[in-house]
């Protein structure tokens, strides 16, 4: 792996993790999604899934896996620290460093390295003071008020169409109950051109702050193709799995995703399980005596099924605070073909 290329990735990745602080906050406000995040978040995807995430197994049989590629990384981050100290002017070179720990989930050392690079530009790029107020919010973990809300109202100043000042701008207004200011940020980013799934959240939470009705969302054709996949004959138990609009504008990397059955009475250890990627949703999963964990204790075997579908922000298996699911009680004799959404989040 060259030095530029996991550049480019941890680039790519570092937009992803600005949504943090939101997805933190989406009790008090459920989130759409950054325009800014979503214009590079199918490209992120794609080179996540080839390259892994720092730390978090690919699940791909028959890799070297995630610790191969971490001294790459190392070696990619020291080279640009000897950069910098070579040339401590670069304000390229530093804004790549703070995109990096971003994407490292360095807050701390994010907000130092936006910090030195907001004083270098003295304070005229509304980008920098734009990621200053995401890393201090992802750093801290507060709501988007006092500094780095002065921060994006700043960045606005400067740029009135920046996509990811507006969007967070907005929510601030929203949560201090200024929703005539949330809505008229947003009316300018949906002027910017977002895509259709965007649009269609953006549009939604539109109407809410209006008390307008909400308009209904049709089908996109991901979802359209998989209720269209064919059933295997050995399935017990078949699936179409999706995300909400809340899970979809929280999570913005791709994860592993386990779809799960196991028993009501005794849910551990599970009965079956199946991995898939965040990418492939919404996907039709069929679940049968092959993927059965324990032998003999086979998945047609019990009446009643408890069906999860979980994604794992942190690659586990096991539940983690953060991570979003879904559940329902299946009964395969009655009903073996059902559609479950992953639109919940564990506390």
């Amino acid at each position: 792996m060259t030095f530029w290329t996991i550049l480019i990735v941890l680039c790519l990745l570092a937009v992803a993790f600005a949504a943090w602080p939101l997805y933190r906050e989406s009790h008090r406000l459920t989130p759409g999604v950054a325009t800014v995040v979503v214009f590079v978040v199918a490209l992120s995807a794609i080179m996540y899934d080839q390259i892994g995430s720092p730390g978090v197994p690919s699940g791909r049989s028959g890799a070297a896996g995630s610790d191969a590629e971490l001294p790459g990384m190392d070696e990619a981050i020291a080279s640009l620290r000897q950069r910098l100290e070579a040339n401590p002017e670069d304000i390229a070179g530093w804004k790549m460093l703070g995109r990096t720990q971003m994407a490292m989930q360095d807050f701390i050392g994010a907000v130092e390295t936006y910090e030195r690079t907001m004083q270098l530009e003295e304070g005229k790029d509304a980008q920098t003071l734009v990621d200053l107020a995401v890393a201090l919010l992802n750093r801290d973990g507060t709501a988007i008020e006092g500094r780095p809300e002065t921060l994006l109202d700043n960045a606005l100043a400067l740029d009135p169409n920046n996509p990811a000042a507006l969007f967070y701008s907005g929510f601030a207004a929203a949560n201090r109950g200024d929703t005539e200011t949330a809505a008229a940020r947003w009316e300018i980013l949906l002027g910017l051109n977002p895509p259709d799934n965007i649009r269609g959240i953006l549009e939604q939470r539109l109407a809410e702050w209006r008390g307008e009705p909400v308009p209904a969302q049709p089908a996109t054709p991901q979802a359209a193709a998989a209720t269209t996949e064919s059933v295997p004959d050995d399935a017990v138990i078949s699936a179409t799995v999706s995300l909400s609009a809340e899970a979809l504008a929280a999570i913005t990397t791709d994860a592993n995703v386990f779809v799960i059955a196991r028993d009501p009475a005794a849910p551990s250890p599970p009965i079956a399980v199946s991995r898939h990627r965040l990418s492939e949703l919404p996907m039709l999963v069929s679940l049968s005596d092959a993927q059965s964990m324990v032998a003999g204790r086979n998945l047609s075997a019990f009446p009643e099924i408890e069906l999860l579908a979980r994604v794992s922000l942190s690659g586990s298996p096991a539940a983690a605070s953060g991570d979003w699911f879904g559940s329902m009680i299946v009964r395969p004799a009655q009903n073996n073909s059902v559609s479950l959404t992953i639109s919940q989040q564990v506390p």
